[in-house]
């Protein structure tokens, strides 16, 4: 079942869960995603970023609209981090049902004017937006884009930001990394800044970069109003370490017998991720 962004979080933030949004990279890792999240019964969000639309290409995206349709779970297709309003234009014509404009690097001026033109474009053909303030943090420089300092999301800004802009839900920063943190490194959460954050702006709250923060840290923030959470490097992690293991036989060179086992590895990892965001069997309130 095919949907919008505000269609599966508006149920989210009413009953107060999370809606997973897995970051897929190959139809091996769509197909795992969705098994998964049919057998769970969960509500979910095909996330690609732009990085990853450059390697599937564009013409994929025709089968994972055609999947989604077919599921008898509520889905959305998701541009993550989109970079520019062009960009995300042509998201919105390839057939994204969400969207995402990423100026959370630039002056909070600039990030509403940019934000608000894309929200104009989407909702004029009924589509949601994500927003970001604040500034993830980033645990490598590889794959997805953060900041050495993490930039705390100001509650008054957040409310400034919406009423400027319309979008539909927002990104905080509140303590995550994106990646896979160094040992070095301890994640800690703000939940105290999300509750501020919740109690003056309740529309769908998104979390980005939470691998590697603990099982209890996010369940609070799902507890606290976190009705979107990002999934990309756990997920991928999982299913390329079980590659790893898998291609240790060299001989070893057909897809349908490498793929399988690097799938049920990603379906652990993503069915304990839909069981800590509370999604499991939520389909049903669709």
């Amino acid at each position: 079942m095919l949907t919008t962004g505000n269609e599966i979080l508006a149920v989210a933030n009413d009953h107060g869960f999370a809606v997973p949004a897995f970051n897929i990279s190959s139809y091996s890792m769509l197909h795992a995603v969705v098994d998964v999240c049919e057998q769970k019964r969960s509500p979910h969000i095909i996330a690609i970023h732009p990085d990853e639309l450059a390697h599937t290409r564009a013409d994929m995206l025709s089968s994972v609209i055609r999947i989604a349709h077919e599921s008898s779970i509520p889905t959305a297709i998701h541009l993550d981090h989109g970079g520019s309003y062009e960009q995300v234009l042509w998201a919105i014509q390839c057939g994204f049902t969400s969207v995402m404009i990423d100026k959370s690097f630039v002056s909070f001026e600039e990030n509403v004017v940019e934000t608000r033109r894309v929200v104009e474009a989407a909702h004029a053909v009924g589509l949601s937006v994500e927003a970001e303030l604040g500034t993830i943090g980033v645990s490598d420089q590889y794959g997805e884009t953060g900041s050495e300092e993490i930039l705390y999301t100001n509650p008054d800004d957040a409310v400034r930001f919406i009423e400027a802009t319309g979008a539909d839900s927002l990104a905080i920063a509140i303590g995550t990394r994106h990646g896979l943190y160094p040992s070095s490194v301890k994640p800690a959460l703000r939940l105290d800044l999300l509750e501020g954050i919740k109690s003056r702006l309740p529309i769908p709250l998104v979390l980005h970069g939470g691998s590697n923060n603990s099982d209890t840290e996010i369940a609070g923030a799902v507890r606290g109003g976190i009705n979107k959470i990002n999934i990309s490097s756990d997920i991928k992690s999982a299913y390329f370490t079980r590659m790893r293991e898998v291609l240790q036989d060299v001989h070893l060179r057909e897809p349908n017998v490498i793929e399988p086992p690097c799938e049920e590895a990603l379906k652990v990892c993503a069915a304990q991720k839909i069981d800590l965001f509370e999604s499991a069997g939520k389909a049903d309130l669709y």
